[in-house]
């Protein structure tokens, strides 16, 4: 059979660069460390590794996740440490307090001091933001300062009821935070009382300002709960400021002492309703006698007491010591009702104390769960592409041998010719 000068070229070359394709790819997989250099080379076992390292990706994730959870976690659980440290002196001030046969006014100015100091320091704690600069108590407000002072010495939330989360693996998702309403707002009051809030849309300026206020006789109070009240500012017909008392429930104005609806209003003067007493001052806006409404102010009934309003009232009723036996009587409800609370307070708080380890403990034992289904997929992985490098070695002086034995065959037979045969 006769064959063609260039169809030799075709098959040594063919040879060569075949033997040439399978030496590289060998040396590539030893360079690499891995059997699989593309799908081609094994399209079941490509698409198991593409998967495989997707759920190593995703796990890793997972254990960043709880790097982050036991960061924020472990901040919350420093941050209540240090407010039961507070509640836990200021249980002492109140004790203190209580000495109201032997403390001057000047003595409870000093201990007025001191209450007020850890309230700012209650609310820098409430305050506390992560790492990231998201506010560990404002539920799933994470970029809105939870607590704020208003104007009339008030605290407001402004944050939600919700508890952030982040995945811990598959199944597992953990509660990075908690809402400061039920950590430092919704606490078990004693006894029935109120909370004291200015309308947003009053008008004076200056603001006026409505104190936290007191119950004085807590059996009224308690006949009275649980209605609010709303009390709502106007001018009368000879220009005077005043004020009406809603029970905001039944819609009934309550009337004063005179027995008028409208009650004549003076700054800072005790305002006395249903067992509650508190005080406006400043000059609220009596409105325009027409379209434009007065200011107004909410006193809401509650069972539930902040930390901040506990705090507060103890504060006031210190303040308001002046040695006579109405404000010696008045501190004393009022103490007894602090302590009452701030052990309210305490238990509360180590209710969420308890889940944050709780919590911790979870995190720690899916980071194990993380690691050891890592470690396997791992393995897995490296089962399926790793190289077989003692093959490898041997295959590896296989293919240069052919190559070799290519190249030198054909160097031969290209060499051939009939004039090698003439003599």
């Amino acid at each position: 059979m006769r064959v063609a000068t260039s169809q030799i070229y075709n098959i040594a070359n063919i040879g060569m660069n075949n033997a040439q394709t399978a030496l590289t790819k060998t040396q590539e997989q030893m360079a690499s460390g891995k059997r699989i250099l593309s799908p081609a080379d094994d399209p079941v076992a490509a698409t198991q590794i593409l998967q495989l390292n997707e759920e190593v990706t995703r796990t890793e994730q997972y254990i960043k996740n709880i790097d982050v959870a036991e960061n924020s976690l472990n901040l919350e659980e420093t941050a209540l440490d240090s407010v039961l440290t507070l509640v836990q002196r200021m249980q002492e001030l109140a004790v203190s307090a209580g000495n109201t046969a032997v403390l001057t006014p000047n003595d409870y100015k000093a201990l007025v001091a001191e209450a007020n100091s850890r309230i700012d320091e209650l609310l820098n704690l409430q305050n506390t933001r992560d790492a990231a600069g998201q506010y560990i108590f404002s539920g799933y407000q994470g970029a809105t300062q939870p607590f704020s002072r208003n104007s009339d010495g008030t605290f407001s939330y402004h944050g939600d009821e919700g508890q952030r989360q982040i995945k811990a693996s598959g199944s597992v998702a953990v509660n990075v935070s908690d809402s400061g309403k039920r950590v430092f707002m919704d606490i078990a009051s004693d006894n029935n009382t109120f909370y004291t809030e200015a309308n947003p849309s009053n008008r004076a300026n200056p603001p006026a300002r409505i104190s936290v206020g007191q119950v004085t006789d807590q059996d009224e109070f308690d006949a009275f709960y649980p209605d609010d009240l709303v009390i709502q500012f106007s001018e009368n017909g000879a220009g005077d400021t005043v004020f009406t008392v809603t029970n905001s429930t039944t819609g009934q104005i309550l009337p004063g002492a005179n027995g008028l609806n409208e009650r004549e209003f003076v700054s800072g003067q005790p305002i006395e309703v249903e067992g509650a007493s508190f005080t406006i001052t400043g000059q609220p806006y009596p409105g325009d006698g027409g379209a434009v409404p007065g200011d107004s102010f909410t006193l809401t009934s509650t069972g539930k007491q902040s930390l901040s309003g506990t705090l507060t009232r103890l504060s006031d009723a210190m303040n308001a010591m002046d040695g006579s036996q109405q404000s010696k009587d008045h501190l004393d409800r009022v103490v007894s009702d602090t302590l009452a609370n701030l052990e309210n307070a305490v238990t509360n708080i180590s209710v969420v104390q308890g889940e944050l380890g709780a919590r911790l403990n979870t995190l720690e034992s899916t980071r194990e769960q993380n690691l050891d289904s890592k470690l396997y997929t791992e393995t897995v992985l490296n089962d399926l592409e790793a190289l077989d490098y003692a093959e490898a070695s041997t295959r590896l002086e296989m293919q240069e041998l052919v190559l070799s034995a290519a190249q030198k065959s054909f160097v031969k037979v290209a060499g051939l010719t009939l004039f090698n045969y003439i003599s």
